[in-house]
């Protein structure tokens, strides 16, 4: 079997691109927690300005999939990115905000038995009831700990409080999950009308939210001020003469965060071409692991024995719904008949 060149480069820089994403955004909110809208504004700039060149040329490529679909595609996502968002000036630290929306296999389930009538097999149900019980588990043991949450922008006073600007986050974490399964549904009734085109999705999904963010333009400016005026950094322009530049280090980490951002993205697209389903969902949801443990060691966020419980029934149960034994065992027997070959479903949406 040929060595894959392009799945292993894509491997990598999934793992390189989504886990210093992460990084780059916890450091951000670090020093700013409200700063969400101006990095969701500023990654849906630059994949825009992207595609603008290199998938649509300056509007000369005509779309495959109808605009009007798009729109509707585009209010869901814009939605759920503003509320995932928003979600960090309510009490929510990094590690519980990454787990809960691990659960989107769970909030597709429930759409997709609502919506499409669809039935599912026991081991189905049984990984999205692990999955929901990791999530619950985590939730409530985040809940006792709010008030030594130090990334939060909101001043509270009273445990009463507390616990209310908390709820009001897991509120809008459970809004941005199931607007993003009822989003990865219509996506599924779209590309079954029209054909797959993921770098054409992207580009519009990107650029036609845009005009949506003259909304939140004067929280972005506000941001965006606060990112100008932060601490400098020196970046060496010319070493050998001695040359630096001082830039501000949030913008700094802005910049790095859009740039990781478009690599992750790009990333799982090219994954979904050059392998199996299977392939895409280990490399995606180990990629998660990686992330969520470097946040607790690295930043220290708060994690007991209650939280490594729950995190492992999300992550094993993601492994058992897509069948991860049973499939690797196929595709050996496959593999050692000589008649292995695997599909290439698109499972982009797993990387958010």
């Amino acid at each position: 079997m040929a060595l894959n060149v392009k799945a292993l480069l894509g491997m990598l820089f999934v793992f390189i691109g989504c886990c210093s994403n992460v990084v780059f955004l916890e450091l951000i909110i670090q020093i700013d927690p409200g700063a969400g809208n101006l990095i969701t504004f500023a990654q849906f700039l630059f994949i825009a300005l992207e595609g603008l060149v290199f998938t649509s040329k300056f509007f000369t490529v005509r779309p495959k999939i109808a605009l009007k679909d798009y729109v509707v595609l585009v209010a869901l996502f814009f939605g759920a990115n503003v509320c995932n968002n928003y979600a960090f000036n309510f009490n929510i630290p990094m590690p519980l905000h990454m787990i809960f929306r691990s659960g989107s296999l769970m909030a597709n389930m429930i759409m997709g038995i609502i919506l499409l009538k669809k039935r599912y097999n026991l081991r189905q149900y049984s990984s999205v009831a692990m999955i929901t019980a990791g999530i619950i588990l985590c939730t409530l043991v985040s809940s006792g700990d709010v008030k030594d949450n130090t990334h939060h922008s909101l001043k509270v006073e009273t445990s009463f409080s507390d616990f209310f600007w908390w709820s009001v986050g897991i509120g809008l974490l459970t809004i941005a999950l199931l607007v993003t399964a009822y989003m990865g549904i219509y996506q599924e009734v779209i590309y079954k009308k029209y054909g797959k085109h993921p770098s054409e999705a992207l580009f519009f999904t990107h650029m036609l939210p845009l005009p949506g963010f003259l909304i939140l333009a004067g929280n972005i400016w506000q941001h965006f001020g606060i990112a100008w005026s932060s601490e400098p950094v020196a970046i060496p322009l010319l070493g050998a003469i001695g040359l630096e530049w001082k830039f501000p280090l949030m913008l700094f980490y802005l910049l790095c965060n859009v740039v990781t951002q478009y690599v992750c993205i790009s990333a799982v697209y090219l994954l979904t071409t050059e392998c199996a389903s299977l392939t895409v969902t280990l490399v995606v949801t180990l990629r998660k692991f990686v992330s969520l443990l470097f946040s607790i060691i690295y930043f220290r966020n708060p994690f007991t024995l209650n939280h490594w419980v729950g995190t492992v029934l999300v992550f094993f149960g993601t492994i058992l719904f897509a069948n991860v034994i049973n499939q690797v065992r196929d595709a050996y027997r496959a593999r050692s008949s000589g008649k292995g070959r695997f599909d290439t479903a698109p499972l982009a949406k797993k990387a958010e």
